[in-house]
């Protein structure tokens, strides 16, 4: 895969300017981590060489001064919400992250629950943390938020908030997911800090808008359609614009807000040290970018799988129309079609031509692979093993797995686990794959290259299994798929 990213300068750089706004507010710094903590898959897409990791590990290098708090919306845990991209609960989720955390080395603070209102799937989740020896606090709804200033920053606002007892110079504030509560959060704790006479700021961690790329640029576009489902958009930032006449882009919701935030900042400290939403931000991602046409070429496939991935769930769900025709919008703003990436014409044509879903891949050298469907592998696994072949160089016309081995597997499914289908999903042909590695020297070789196919796009002429989807993500394969499904039925599995 071609780079344009160069992550350990964008580590380097990031370090650098969380240790001088630390030093700016006197030894104390609450930080604020908008998007993922780690796993960030959205910015290894669109920055070809940036590490889903980076961020995490960029703390690391600060792990004697950090501290992690998690903030989590009470109104969440009662709504059950789950964390799309990983089948869990914002709940279950934060468990899930202070056992990484800790696992790094790093002090996890506690927990806090925002917009608590003794709502009783908060209460049993407050008693299981304390169960489990975690600290919680509790921080509670602000009548006239935020636009009461006089009302929030006073005792009976930010002051019943529980205040966080921290000990390290660098506070990170994350969460599950967005409408946690973060930056309140950090500003009820510059609130208290302020009162007991302690030097504290706040800035917030950013990768998206990148505030010095144009507006228009692919990497913003793709980060706006990434967040279509909150009907945002990125602007030109008007407050910096004014403030030191130079052009920066930003979210539309942070440019909103910062009135409000400079305000508050102001009525606890008795000035702010920021005259913009961008210099908030810490957000050094764009002098790391070390060629710009690979990484718009990349920015705009973005653009169109979160096209397909919107259609798709809008086949299944019924509603997401708005939606389609912003990203429509924002393909034609990034000069794309739906047919950008060469595998969607070729899983098309091979359907076409076999009367059958089909898929293709785009292996790194280029080359487009397809597959089909068969009496015994669906097009997911036809497609996984013919990419496998292809970059593992073995003839494409040889049979790795016999069928000897496969219908087997295909009866155990239809007779005693009571499938419909006989085919084998991807995750199954990997395991038939496997286990024939262990006689055959042929299998063992292409399975050597399950690797090779990480950030690879592959497309499906239907909407595959989750089962398949599942397995292609956990190898890094990108999924798009026609919003169509195989068989017209009411109820898809």
């Amino acid at each position: 895969m071609r780079i344009g990213f160069d992550n350990d300068k964008y580590i380097a750089l990031q370090a650098e300017h969380i240790r001088n706004r630390i030093d700016q507010f006197g030894g104390k710094l609450y930080l604020e981590f908008g998007g993922k903590l780690f796993d960030d898959h959205h910015a290894a897409r669109v920055l070809p060489g940036f590490e889903p990791d980076s961020k995490i590990r960029m703390l690391q290098s600060l792990v004697d001064d950090v501290e992690i708090i998690i903030t989590i919306n009470a109104n969440d845990i009662e709504k059950n919400k789950v964390r799309g991209d990983l089948g869990i609960t914002y709940d279950e989720d934060s468990l899930r992250l202070m056992d990484i955390f800790r696992s790094m080395g790093f002090l996890v603070g506690g927990v806090v629950i925002t917009h608590y209102a003794s709502q009783p799937a908060a209460d049993l989740f407050r008693r299981r943390l304390e169960s489990l020896g975690i600290t919680c606090y509790l921080h509670y709804p602000i009548s006239g938020y935020p636009y009461d200033i006089n009302h929030i920053v006073s005792d009976e606002g930010y002051g019943k908030n529980e205040y966080i007892k921290t000990t390290k110079p660098l506070v990170v504030v994350t969460a599950p997911g967005p409408g946690s509560g973060k930056m309140a959060t950090c500003l009820s704790q510059l609130y208290h800090d302020h009162k007991r006479g302690i030097d504290a700021g706040y800035a917030k961690y950013e990768t998206f808008p990148v505030w010095n790329l144009p507006l228009n640029h692919p990497v913003n576009i793709a980060y706006e359609a990434a967040t279509v489902d909150l009907d945002d958009s990125n602007i030109i930032d008007p407050f910096h614009l004014e403030a030191y006449g130079v052009s920066t882009v930003n979210y539309n919701r942070d440019v909103e807000i910062f009135p409000v935030l400079k305000a508050m900042m102001e009525r606890i400290a008795g000035s702010s040290p920021y005259q913009s939403p961008t210099d908030m931000g810490v957000n050094m991602a764009g002098l790391a970018i070390t060629d710009d046409e690979v990484v718009r070429e990349a920015a705009k496939m973005e653009i169109v799988r979160r096209y397909f991935q919107t259609a798709v769930e809008a086949k299944r769900t019924g509603v997401g129309e708005k939606s389609i025709e912003k990203l429509e919008m924002l393909m034609n703003q990034a000069g794309v079609t739906s047919s950008f990436s060469p595998a969607r014409s070729a899983a098309l044509l091979k359907e076409q031509t076999t009367g059958a879903p089909a898929g293709a891949m785009v292996l790194p050298d280029g080359r487009v692979i397809t597959g089909k469907t068969s009496d015994l592998l669906g097009a997911a696994s036809s497609l996984l093993m013919n990419a496998l072949k292809a970059v593992a160089g073995v003839d494409d016309d040889l049979l790795i797995i016999s069928d000897q081995a496969i219908e087997p597997i295909c009866r155990l499914k239809t007779d005693r686990l009571a499938s419909k289908n006989p085919r084998l999903h991807s995750d199954e042909t990997l395991i038939a794959l496997s286990i024939s590695s262990a006689t055959d020297d042929i299998a063992a070789k292409v399975i050597e290259h399950v690797g090779d196919l990480r950030g690879c796009d592959a497309f499906f002429s239907v909407i595959i299994s989750s089962t398949d989807e599942r397995l292609y993500r956990k190898l890094g394969i990108n999924v798009c798929c026609e919003p169509k499904f195989e068989q017209h039925s009411y109820y898809h599995k």
